[in-house]
């Protein structure tokens, strides 16, 4: 039987370690079996997370084309969004119905059973050539934004970076109603004093409209932040130039973006409910043309260009070039939020066979073949060539190839072509996207990614939920006019008393040790 003496020695490894509790129970494979192939006996249960938006269908050509390339059977097991966070953490309670491999649709997702509940890539070398060899020929930069985010605080990896799509979906950007400004012969605001005058000039062409409008905290404060002060963000962030940890709230930056939005809110520029707004409020006020400067998300473009341009044909939102307003401190660049989220784990569930092929596919995952095949599957099958460039095959319905061939789902790549990511996307959104990528900070914030051993952990809990409060809380009465801006030496002397030196310490702990 194929493996049967390696997988037998490592079931007697397994089973001597968890008698003796060694390794925290994690079941160890001396790699003897790492060159035989997968064949079609060998079925790998794979669990994927359903999106409401592209559901999985057991026809997709991807499936077919990953067990076909890897040579390996997969048991595709589709677990709907909305019930992940509960399917989860069961399945890993009890352990005896674990899958072979997952498809987290979120970094959190595997983070939570790093190091307990999942195997480290890292210890299982020898079955993942591919894998070692692409990391390996990473410039320095690359494996800092591709790779570095994926370690947890042990320092190994437990979920497959991903390259070639970045997240395109969570790219922040400026935006602006283009077809407005045009009409009325303004140009892109350059400055935050810019977006001020152009603001006043639209409210009075609109009495109705809150010029400049974004909604959520993350929007407000910190997509807008690099152009008060390059790395600035609310809360924890990690200075990349001066290499420190800063809670900036407590930064003169803070009171700097307080005052605009305070003037902004005072004379109506800008909506007063902007950190609470819904998302409905917020589409009504872009599409009835009551807003007309928007940081928000690079994927809104398309998403209101469509429904706007049934009954206007001359609506255009676009990306421009990040204004400055502190030409010290601040870049014309923005927060990068465009970590890829999407990624494949091994759950350890004890059985050495069933790890071994799972690292083998996820390894074969690596490699230009199946690049090639998960991003556009087979030429006259899923794409086709047109002017010498390729392209997606679609129905009489224009399905996208998400939905009708599963591509670019959760857990459907590690290396994706990057024109294959291109190909997805409108005329506007492509056109916009050399302006996005171009103005985006080179590194992702540490805080997106960063994880805790336990005793950081704990002093994580001990501290940052009463001063992430108190910090959001004084931030809107702040901007609102709630709470006087010559309060706001009182506000840092109190966040410092709250121990924001302590927190900030285990930030600075949990990163030097992977950075």
């Amino acid at each position: 039987m194929k493996k049967l003496i390696a997988l037998t020695l490592a079931t007697v490894m397994l089973f001597a370690l968890c008698a003796c509790g060694g390794s925290n129970g994690s079941t160890v494979l001396d790699g003897a079996d790492a060159n035989e192939p997968l064949t079609k006996d060998d079925v790998i249960k794979y669990m994927v997370v359903s999106s409401a938006s592209w559901p999985v269908q057991d026809d997709w050509k991807l499936f077919e084309y990953m067990s076909e390339g890897s040579g390996a059977t997969l048991d595709i097991i589709s677990v709907p969004a909305t019930d992940a966070g509960s399917k989860f953490p069961l399945l890993f309670a009890a352990r005896d119905e674990l899958p072979d491999l997952m498809a987290f649709d979120m970094v959190g997702g595997h983070t939570k059973y790093a190091g307990e509940g999942l195997v480290a890539f890292d210890d299982l070398e020898a079955y993942m050539p591919n894998y070692n060899a692409w990391i390996e020929s990473l410039t320095e930069e690359e494996y800092d934004v591709v790779v570095k985010n994926r370690k947890r605080a042990d320092g190994k990896i437990y979920y497959t970076p991903g390259t070639g799509r970045e997240g395109r979906t969570r790219m922040r950007a400026w935006l602006y109603r283009e077809d407005i400004f045009e009409k009325h012969n303004l140009k892109a605001p350059e400055t935050f004093d810019e977006i001020y005058e152009a603001s006043k000039t639209l409210k009075k062409l609109y009495p109705d409209s809150y010029p400049y409008s974004t909604r959520s905290f993350s929007y407000v404060f910190d997509l807008p932040g690099s152009s008060f002060d390059k790395w600035w963000q609310h809360g924890a962030y990690y200075d990349f130039d001066d290499e420190e940890w800063r809670w900036g709230a407590t930064e003169d930056t803070a009171l700097e973006i307080l005052t605009f939005y305070k003037k902004m809110i005072d004379e109506k520029l800008m909506p007063a409910d902007c950190v609470t707004m819904n998302s409905t409020t917020f589409d009504e006020l872009v599409l009835t043309n009551r807003t007309f400067i928007m940081p928000h998300l690079q994927l809104r473009i398309d998403h209101y260009n469509q429904l706007a341009q049934n009954e206007n044909p001359e609506f255009k939102i676009q990306a421009f070039v990040p204004p400055v307003a502190n030409p010290e401190k601040g870049v014309a660049m923005m927060e990068r939020g465009d970590l890829e989220m999407i990624g494949m784990s091994i759950p350890d569930t004890g059985n050495p066979e069933g790890i071994a092929n799972a690292a083998q596919f996820v390894d074969w995952m690596y490699t230009d073949e199946a690049m090639e095949l998960v991003s556009w599957g087979k030429e006259g099958e899923t794409y086709e060539f047109v002017d010498g460039k390729k392209k997606y095959i679609t129905d009489e319905t224009g399905a996208l190839p998400n939905t009708l061939y599963g591509f670019h789902t959760y857990g459907s790549f590690c290396r994706m072509d990057p024109e294959a990511a291109k190909a997805i996307q409108s005329e506007t959104t492509l056109e916009s996207g050399s302006i996005v990528a171009e103005h985006q900070l080179p590194y992702y914030p540490v805080t997106l990614w960063l994880d805790f051993n336990d005793e950081e952990q704990a002093v994580i809990d001990m501290y940052k939920t009463g001063i992430q409060t108190y910090t959001q809380e004084m931030l809107t009465k702040f901007m609102l006019g709630q709470e006087p801006l010559s309060n706001f030496d009182t506000f840092v002397d109190t966040l410092n008393e709250m121990g924001v030196e302590e927190l900030l310490a285990t930030y600075e702990s949990a990163y030097d040790r992977v950075k």
